[in-house]
């Protein structure tokens, strides 16, 4: 018989799986003991029995609840991402015993994007993907591209695939470590200004949060016509609002420009733009499953509009 592996950790069951997650999700011993609809002395002593078998402590103690410490936040996410899979299991398996005959899909997909590529382009996409697949539920939560951003979800097990701004040309390493990231398409950025504006390059800035300036930044740098910004806002939207009420202008990318109101005129911003790259992330396990192929199927298949350009 072959030994254990020195540094093996016993097995946590599912229910301990939830009672780290439940913690986490609420803050809180008691808080969670009433989730999950059990006492606050069976939440703390699951915790411990999980501490003790991984060899680490998960959570600070504390007056203001139960923070996850740095192994804590590892072992929820992976608590979450192992628990979708048991939630995947069942529906993967009958399809596999029927022989998957008829293709179709069902259950929850989750997915995480970010505002401008949920609002324009991830609605055709579910259009067609709950056409051809009528039992399956997609759950989409706006995620804001800052930090971590819609990777993270996905690495935390909070989403089943994420839309992601990747590197500049798309070609380097996942946002999140351990991730799949595929691009989908590269878009340029562009001036957006106040329509009929006769020099829109000497208007105040107006930049938002979100604006990718990691992907920008070299060019950026170079330019000596752009201002610092005058005005700083949290959301796309409203930055393009306030350029169309003429109250600056504003350097974004192609896909938070679709739909922009009148009084919003576009210009390229010279014969070799800054652009980004969109794709999207999912983690090893799940890349296999019939919802997120099914889903990434129907990316793949995305009329883009102009200014965007197919991986």
């Amino acid at each position: 018989m072959t030994a254990p592996a020195r540094d093996a950790a016993p097995d946590l069951a599912p229910q301990e799986l939830r009672i780290l997650v439940a913690v986490e999700e609420e803050h809180g011993f008691t808080a969670a003991a009433v989730r999950l609809g059990t006492t606050q002395s069976a939440v703390s002593h699951a915790v411990r029995a999980c501490e003790r078998k991984l060899g680490a402590v998960l959570f600070d103690r504390g007056r203001h609840g139960a923070r996850p410490t740095a192994a804590g936040a590892r072992a929820v996410a992976y608590a979450r991402r192992i628990l979708r899979l048991l939630e995947t299991m069942g529906p993967e398996i009958r399809a596999a015993g029927a022989g998957d005959a008829s293709g179709e899909v069902t259950g929850t997909l989750r997915i995480a994007a970010f505002r401008s590529v949920a609002a324009h382009l991830l609605p055709p996409v579910l259009a067609r993907l709950t056409a051809r697949h009528p039992g399956l539920t997609p759950q989409v939560r706006i995620v804001r591209e800052i930090g971590r951003g819609t990777s993270g979800e996905v690495a935390d097990g909070r989403a089943d695939l994420g839309l992601a701004t990747l590197t500049g040309d798309g070609d380097g390493p996942p946002p999140v470590p351990g991730l799949i990231a595929v691009r989908l398409f590269q878009e340029t950025y562009a001036l957006a200004h106040p329509a009929g504006h006769p020099a829109p390059r000497g208007l105040p800035l107006v930049d938002w949060d979100e604006n990718c300036g990691s992907y920008t930044r070299d060019w950026w740098d170079r330019q000596d016509w752009i201002p610092p910004a005058t005005i700083d806002v949290e959301d796309d939207t409203v930055a393009v609002s306030l350029v169309s009420q003429g109250l600056g202008m504003a350097i974004m990318p192609r896909t938070a420009l679709l739909g922009a109101p009148p009084g919003l005129a576009v210009t390229d911003l010279g014969p070799r733009p800054p652009s980004r790259s969109v794709g999207y992330v999912t983690t090893p396990e799940l890349a296999g499953t019939a919802a997120v192929r099914a889903l990434i199927r129907e990316l793949r298949a995305l009329a883009l509009p102009e200014g965007l350009s197919a991986a």
